[in-house]
């Protein structure tokens, strides 16, 4: 589950919703090779994976992906080079055809359209629960269990911090915000959450006290 900062992106937002809806459609061919040959979930991860770990990691290989200098020829022997043994022949072939139309530089866009369309195929609705602090990996099963349990339906979260948010929670799914004021689940889990944050404030106060 992805965990984000409060901080807007500050990227040209005419190119993120360019390169979003060009992505889309790549990303809705690559879903449906991959459930020709009953892949899909390994071929999203391996995008994410790719996207999320590789790339930033190496910033020049996203640099000769992005840039109309590098041959076809030279990009194809890199794709095969870093899928080969080690990602599904269907997502070496989605690079392959990203390359062939000089798109490989939105392979993040792709990453996240994938997953987008995968959560709808699943049915799961994309969400943004934001809380006051974040939430430890072992909390969050259990927390987004009650949120589906609360507003009646599967969710595809992610995670938001923003310290300005006095404890409790908001998910906010689609155009619809839910807060602890409107729903008798969620309030249990704002609650929760508004105690674990005046107990942090409080342990901070008493560790400077005793300092």
């Amino acid at each position: 589950m992805a965990e984000a900062s409060a901080s807007p992106d500050s990227r040209p937002q005419g190119l993120d919703i360019a390169a979003e809806r060009i992505a889309r459609v790549y990303a809705q061919a690559v879903i449906e090779a991959a459930d020709k040959q009953d892949c899909r979930a390994a071929v999203v991860e391996e995008f994410e994976a790719l996207a999320g770990e590789v790339l930033p990691k190496v910033p020049q290989l996203l640099a000769m992906f992005a840039s109309p200098r590098v041959p076809l020829e030279e990009k194809d022997a890199i794709i095969d080079r870093i899928t080969a043994g080690r990602m599904q022949p269907t997502t070496a072939h989605a690079l392959h055809v990203l390359a062939r139309h000089g798109r490989l530089g939105i392979v993040a866009e792709v990453a996240a359209a994938l997953r987008r369309l995968s959560n709808e195929l699943e049915g799961r609705r994309q969400a943004t629960v934001t809380t006051a602090v974040p939430v430890p990996e072992s909390e969050r099963e259990r927390l987004v269990a009650e949120v589906e349990a609360a507003t009646g339906g599967k969710i595809a979260p992610t995670f938001i911090v923003n310290p300005e948010l006095i404890g409790g929670l908001i998910v906010t799914i689609g155009d619809t915000i839910y807060d602890q004021s409107i729903a008798t689940g969620l309030a249990r889990l704002g609650g929760n959450l508004q105690r674990r944050t005046i107990h942090e404030i409080q342990h901070g106060r008493d560790r400077l006290t005793s300092a």
